[in-house]
């Protein structure tokens, strides 16, 4: 009995380290995965943000610093506004942690909106 346990000895560090790196590699997709969920939610709100003050009337510039700062960093904006919509699009990277791991994911937020009739 003591030479069966003495055979099987250092299985349990065998597998812990090829157990490990998949474990590390699960939880940064995760985190990965949260990281663009957040992106999108912040993308969504500025890109909503913009087409309220645009619907408004605010200057351009003013919007555009307004919806970076609601927007994530390095966030792509843009804005078009017509005679009768305004469109906004706010586009970000994907987060360092998934590119590193070569995965490709861009959130984005797009709102329409109204213009707003003069008083």
């Amino acid at each position: 009995m003591i030479r069966g346990r003495r055979s099987e000895g250092g299985m349990v560090t065998a597998e812990i380290a090829v157990a490990l790196p998949a474990l590390v590699l699960v939880l940064t997709l995760a985190l990965g995965a949260v990281s663009v969920v957040t992106d999108h939610l912040r993308c969504v709100d500025a890109a909503r943000v913009g087409a309220r003050l645009l619907a408004r009337g605010e200057d351009a510039g003013r919007v555009r610093a307004e919806v970076a700062l609601q927007a994530p960093e390095g966030a792509v904006i843009g804005f078009d506004v017509g005679a009768d919509a305004i469109t906004v699009n706010v586009t970000a990277e994907s987060p360092p942690l998934l590119r590193a791991l070569g995965v490709s994911a861009r959130p984005r937020g797009i709102a329409h909106a109204v213009p707003e009739a003069a008083p």
